[in-house]
C-alpha cells in the first residue's frame, strides 16, 4: 500500500497529495447555468466529494468510475461537511503501482481468525446431510469469493470481508440463543446463518462502489441463495425434504417482513431467531459506522440517517485514545 495519510485522519485546511479511487463522476449544472464535474473520491477510510469547474473535458475522457487518480488539493469544509478542493488531478499511471483494492474499505478483523471461526462453525454442525451441503457450497472459488465479498453496498458491513464478518456475528448470536432455548434445532439454525446471505457473492461486485450485478438486480441475494441450496441439496442422496424446506425458509424469511423484501415472514423458531440476529448485527454495524463517520471531536449527534429514521448520539471519549475506525 502506498504511504499516505488516510482521509479520515486529514484535518480541514490540510494540503492533499493523494492517490484516490474515483467512485463517482458526473456532469452537473449549477444554478448559474455553468456546468461542472461532480466527483466522489475515496480511500479505505472515507469517501469525499470534489468538483472541477473548468477545463475538465480531457480528464473526463480519460477516466471512469473505478479509476485511480492522483489528486493535489486541499481539504475544506462546505455546508458542515468535508470536501476536497481540487487544484490538479490526473489518472494514475502504471509506474504508480497502485490497485483498486488498495482504496476499498476492509474489515478490521483479521481474516485468518475469521477463517478459523468459520471452519469451527461448519465443523460444529453434526447433521450429516447439512454438513455435506455446507462442504459442497463452501468450496473452491465460491469460498474465496465468500471470504472477500462485502455484506452490503453502503448500509452495513460494506467492505472487503464484510460478508464473512457479518455471517460470523449472526452465527454467534444464534449459537448463544441456542444455549437459552434447547428446543431450537441448532444444526439447522447455524447452517441457515452461514448460508442466509450466500447469494450476495453473486449479487454484489467487488468494485469501486460494490455495485449490484445484473443477476443481483434480476433475482436478489435471497432468491440466489435459495436456488443454490435447492440445487446442491438435490445432489446429496436422501437429503430430507422437510429439512431442505425449513432451511430454504430460513433464507427466504431472514429479512423478517414482506416490506423488507422477504418473500415470506418467519414461521419457525429458528427463522425468528435468525431474523433478529441478522437485524442486530446489521444495525449495530451501521450505527457504529455512522457515529464514527460523523465524529469530528466536537459533534454531539450524527446527521439525520434516513435508514435509521433518526440521528444518533455520539458519546464523549472516556480517554485520550485515537478515534476508533471501522477499517484497517
Amino acid at each position: 500500500m502506498i504511504n499516505q495519510a488516510k482521509l479520515k485522519d486529514v484535518k480541514i485546511g490540510t494540503q492533499l497529495n493523494h492517490f484516490l479511487l474515483l467512485s463517482k463522476i458526473e456532469v452537473k449544472t449549477a444554478r448559474t447555468g455553468k456546468e461542472y464535474l461532480n466527483i466522489e473520491l475515496r480511500d479505505e477510510s472515507l469517501s469525499l466529494s470534489g468538483k472541477l469547474w473548468d477545463n475538465y473535458s480531457q480528464f473526463l475522457g480519460s477516466v471512469a468510475e473505478g479509476s485511480i487518480v492522483k489528486v493535489l488539493g486541499q481539504l475544506e469544509e462546505y455546508q458542515g461537511q468535508p470536501q476536497i478542493k481540487i487544484a490538479k488531478i490526473r489518472p494514475a499511471q502504471d509506474a504508480d503501482s497502485v490497485s483498486m483494492e488498495d482504496f476499498l474499505p476492509k474489515s478490521r478483523r483479521d481474516i485468518i481468525d475469521m477463517r478459523n471461526e468459520f471452519k469451527q462453525l461448519v465443523e460444529s454442525v453434526r447433521d450429516t446431510h447439512l454438513t455435506a451441503l455446507l462442504h459442497n457450497i463452501f468450496r473452491g472459488g465460491a469460498l474465496e469469493l465468500y471470504e472477500r465479498a462485502p455484506a452490503g453496498k453502503s448500509w452495513h458491513h460494506a467492505y472487503i470481508h464484510g460478508l464473512l464478518e457479518h455471517t460470523l456475528e449472526i452465527a454467534k448470536i444464534c449459537d448463544l440463543l441456542c444455549s437459552f432455548h434447547k428446543e431450537v434445532n441448532r444444526d439447522l439454525l447455524i447452517t441457515g446463518a452461514l448460508l442466509h446471505d450466500f447469494g450476495k457473492t453473486q449479487e454484489l461486485g467487488i468494485d469501486a462502489n460494490f455495485e449490484y450485478t445484473d443477476k443481483g438486480k434480476f433475482l436478489g441475494h435471497i432468491v440466489i441463495a435459495a436456488n443454490i441450496i435447492d440445487s446442491e441439496a438435490a445432489k446429496i442422496p436422501n437429503f430430507p425434504e422437510d429439512i431442505k424446506q425449513q432451511l430454504i425458509h430460513l433464507v427466504l424469511s431472514h429479512q423478517g417482513k414482506l416490506e423488507f423484501a422477504s418473500p415470506v415472514e418467519p414461521k419457525t423458531l429458528e427463522a425468528i431467531i435468525l431474523y433478529h440476529s441478522d437485524e442486530l448485527s446489521a444495525k449495530a454495524n451501521a450505527y457504529k459506522l455512522a457515529i464514527n463517520t460523523d465524529d469530528n471531536g466536537t459533534n454531539r449527534w450524527t446527521r439525520f440517517l434516513p435508514l435509521a429514521g433518526t440521528s444518533l448520539y455520539i458519546p464523549p471519549k472516556s480517554n485520550e485514545n485515537i478515534k476508533e475506525s471501522l477499517f484497517d
